[in-house]
């Protein structure tokens, strides 16, 4: 016994035909064991794990997926620059879900950024070659070619928010226009009459829903959305800055802001301060996401919660199911995805910068 181990060894790490040898069994008996099969023997199974244990044989993990025509990965896809990935919470938070979801399983994560159309190009030649299980894809603009792709491959897939209010493919979103209505209708409690937006890019679904909801928070107070006190941002802070700005130069007279997001709040509050405008006492500020951002904020940001991490889960859980029904359809040739497409609700965060 000794004599075979050391002999296995010497040749480097034992093989799958040098454990059922050693078993006497068969090659696919063997693997059939270590496969956890149920179609063999007690007695079988005795015999072939200790002949494992006698050549401290490991299974090779990359051969067994493919062998099962599964990568044993999913992908995280953000096709945003990595300087929105760094100095955004949203999706580190949205991180921080997927990987807790993935954590009591076997399936590797795999952070893919697309900038560029060359690296969108080997993205999409890399999941037609369906070297991954599903996808899970963040940031999603409406012009995005990849959700297609995905449908046409027929890979298991899950959007983070949506294209369009007609989306086909399973997505998970927070109540957007629900939240961004909660911030307006909070600043007119609060006595609040000249209250602008710092938007989102219009190419967004997001961005449009949250639009969306502060201009029907306008309207049931009675009042008709003035376009003066709109600006388009791109969810950044410098964008934040910029649009400040421009609201500024039209209705120097505004006493509120909602800004689409928290980072573009921030940008919004320094130039408040350059101008020399109190927050709250001259100008209401709201923000979106309640991030680290809004707690840290000076004073500190009142916010329309959505619940990433929750998201970045329920993202997991949505796509798991896909994969599971994708896997146990294949013995039948006959496999239609399931689009479950799920909206969370949010809450507005009360702080002092209201």
């Amino acid at each position: 016994m000794t004599g075979t181990r050391r002999r296995g060894a010497g040749r480097g790490r034992p093989t799958l035909e040098e454990v059922a040898a050693r078993a006497g069994v068969g090659r696919g008996t063997a693997s059939r064991v270590i496969n956890g099969s149920p179609k063999v023997s007690d007695r079988t199974r005795a015999v072939v794990e200790q002949a494992v244990a006698d050549l401290g044989y490991v299974p090779n993990r990359a051969a067994r997926a493919l062998a099962a025509d599964r990568a044993d990965a999913v992908a995280l896809v953000i096709p945003e620059p990595e300087t929105r990935l760094f100095a955004e919470p949203y999706f580190s938070d949205i991180i921080r879900g997927v990987g807790a979801a993935l954590a009591d399983t076997d399936l590797q994560l795999l952070l893919t950024l697309v900038r560029t159309p060359r690296e969108r190009q080997r993205l999409a030649d890399y999941l037609s070659a369906h070297r991954v299980d599903g996808v899970l894809l963040v940031s999603v603009h409406a012009d995005d070619p990849l959700p297609d792709l995905l449908e046409r491959i027929s890979m298991p897939a899950v959007l983070s928010g949506r294209r369009t209010a007609q989306e086909t493919v399973a997505y998970v979103d927070a109540d957007n226009l629900g939240g961004a209505r909660a911030a307006v209708d909070h600043l007119l409690a609060r006595g609040r009459r000249t209250i602008a937006t710092i938007a989102g890019p219009p190419d967004m679904h997001v961005a449009q829903s949250r639009l969306a909801g502060y201009r029907d928070a306008v309207r049931t107070a009675g009042r008709e959305p003035d376009p003066r006190l709109t600006e388009a941002a791109d969810f950044t802070e410098e964008g934040g800055r910029r649009a400040m700005r421009a609201l500024l130069a039209r209705r120097p007279d505004l006493d509120a802001v909602f800004a689409a997001s928290d980072v573009m709040a921030a940008g919004a509050r320094h130039v408040l301060r350059e101008t020399g405008r109190r927050v709250p006492e001259d100008v209401a500020l709201v923000g979106f996401d309640d991030s680290a951002v809004a707690r840290h904020m000076d004073p500190p940001l009142t916010s329309v919660r959505q619940p990433v991490e929750e998201m970045g889960q329920a993202m997991v859980r949505a796509l798991l199911e896909q994969i599971e029904a994708r896997r146990a359809a294949r013995r039948t040739g006959r496999w239609r995805a399931e689009r479950p497409q799920t909206v969370l609700p949010t809450e507005l965060v009360r702080r002092a910068s209201s």
